[in-house]
């Protein structure tokens, strides 16, 4: 699982935020460590979606799967590049 940090910034209401304040304060936890909580009850019955390719996709992934053994490591031509 990919665990990159992302911030979120959302706007509430004095009421919204003082209702949070006051429970987090009840349980003893932050605000950010309640809000965190609260989205993960909402969502820990949900699967992460996954996707179908569409069929060219499927096609152009299975040539490059295929040639995979004629690539060419092109990494130092591409330092080469970056430093000129």
């Amino acid at each position: 699982m990919n665990t990159t940090q992302i911030q979120l910034k959302i706007s509430l209401s004095q009421q919204l935020s003082e209702l949070l304040a006051s429970k987090a304060a009840r349980v003893g936890v932050p605000v950010t460590q309640l809000v965190k909580h609260l989205i993960i009850k909402e969502v820990e019955d949900l699967d992460y979606p996954i996707f179908q390719m569409s069929p060219n996709s499927e096609k152009r992934t299975q040539e490059a799967i295929e040639q995979i053994d004629e690539a060419v490591d092109a990494s130092d031509l591409f330092k080469q590049l970056n430093e000129s």
